[in-house]
Formats: C-alpha cells, structure tokens, sequence
C-alpha cells in the first residue's frame, strides 16, 4: 500500500557556520542555560554573566557575540562550542524556525525540502 503521508523536512546542514553569523538574538531558555552551563563545567551564574546578555526586546538572556558579529560559541573552525546542548533556536533551525530570507544566506538550503513556520 503507498504511503500517502506528506514527506518529512529535510535539512542537510553542511556545518558551514553562516547561521551562526547572522545578526540576532540566540534566545535562551531557562533549559538551555542549565544545560549549557553544565556542559561547559560552569555554575549558571558563571555561565551568564560570562556568556549572556539580555535580549534585545528585554524578556530573557540571549548568547554574546563575536566582535565580529558571529556567535560566541563559534569556533574559527566553524564548529559550535556546544553542538550537542545547543539552545532550542539553533536545534530548530530551519525545521521549526527560520526567517523570511534564510534560503539566500544558508548554502545547504539548496538541499531544503519542507516548511517550517515563519519566525
């Protein structure tokens, strides 16, 4: 019998690290800190004030940057500091949050098959 179900998104990231340069805020659960701090040996409030500023719309914390405007959990080689207790934004990315234009700056998004509610 043919599986008639609508096809599951597809996003092959290529780890090119262009995500992590675009201006913004990494908006950070409550969640996310734990697990981060905890991740990086740090007590939350090391990890705060150390890696966090306050959003620009002042209702949480969000990751610092760069001078150069890239994520501060960037490595020079393209490689995320904390990939694998990254924050809820970047593990829904594209799938579940994206913003209008992301295809013409993310490389992989020639690969993208699927949708994902606009931010």
């Amino acid at each position: 019998m043919p599986d008639d179900s609508p096809a599951s998104p597809v996003h092959a990231c290529l780890r090119c690290g262009a995500c992590c340069r675009w201006e913004g805020d990494v908006c950070l659960t409550e969640a996310d800190i734990s697990v981060i701090a905890a991740f990086l040996r740090l007590e939350e409030e090391e990890f705060i004030n150390t890696y966090c500023r306050l959003q620009r719309n002042r209702r949480g914390l969000s990751l610092i940057d760069h001078a150069d405007g890239s994520c501060i959990m960037l490595g020079a080689d393209n490689a995320c500091r904390i990939q694998p207790v990254k924050p809820r934004q970047c593990r829904d990315f594209p799938l579940r949050w994206n913003f209008p234009g992301w295809e013409s700056r993310c490389p992989a998004s020639a690969n993208w098959k699927g949708g994902a509610d606009v931010c």
